[in-house]
């Protein structure tokens, strides 16, 4: 029982039940606790009360399709999603991580890739458990970075803008946080797309202009900072000296 509770559970979203039983198998066996939704309906309440770590979810869905769960997601919550998909133009990747998804993997693939990429973004997205009791002198926050009116922090995967928390998905924040960490240093989108999706992506560089808008929608540039485009280079957090 106590073995359950500390697996990992995904939820399969997949009208395919070959294809759902078959990844369900592969992710039992590397020890993760599985759900399968064949409608984006069940998955809508699947995920309510299954609370996975991490959604696998299929894009051609009866009803409403993987763009449309993963946009009702999204407006509540920042679980983990990657798409699966047999359409593999850029058109459909792009629009499935301006909806909010952590990856997109391409239909047929392989099983050992698919397991490697789950393991990735859920390393990416480990939220801090509540502490059982208080600790006398808890220790410092050292994967934190403040400016006025915005607090990130890696530690517990959380943002706080203008006093509120502000829900964001795993990538999102990691790139918010790496560039807050190296404020007025200019990144180009392949060393960003380096440094948060890492060697284990494979994608266009355009998916880090897609975060940095997204990022934009979320938090407004303020007086002393500001997320800022170098143009025909890439992105820098940009801090702005006060006049006097």
């Amino acid at each position: 029982m106590r073995d359950t509770m500390n697996k990992k559970k995904i939820l399969i979203v997949d009208d395919d039940a070959n294809i759902a039983e078959l990844i369900s198998l592969y992710l039992t066996k590397e020890c993760f606790q599985c759900e399968i939704a064949e409608d984006g309906e069940t998955a809508l309440k699947l995920h309510d009360s299954f609370q996975p770590d991490l959604m696998l979810l299929d894009i051609m869905l009866p009803g409403i399709d993987g763009y449309d769960v993963c946009r009702e997601i999204r407006k509540n919550h920042s679980t983990p999603i990657i798409m699966l998909s047999a359409k593999g133009e850029v058109f459909d990747k792009v629009l499935g991580l301006e909806l909010g998804a952590d990856d997109y993997i391409i239909k047929p693939f392989d099983s050992k890739e698919m397991v490697a990429r789950v393991k990735a973004v859920l390393r990416r997205y480990t939220p801090a458990p509540a502490p059982a009791a208080p600790q006398p002198e808890p220790p410092k926050d050292t994967e934190s970075i403040s400016y006025t009116g915005l607090s990130i922090s890696l530690s517990n995967y959380s943002v706080i803008y203008m006093g509120k928390p502000i829900e964001m998905p795993p990538k999102e924040l990691e790139l918010l946080y790496f560039l807050a960490s190296h404020p007025n240093q200019v990144f180009t989108r392949e060393q960003l797309l380096d440094q948060i999706w890492g060697y284990e992506y494979i994608g266009e560089t355009r998916t880090v202009d897609v975060h940095i808008k997204r990022l934009r929608e979320k938090i407004k540039d303020h007086a002393e900072w500001a997320l800022s485009t170098v143009w025909g280079i890439g992105y820098k957090f940009e801090t702005i000296p006060e006049r006097f």
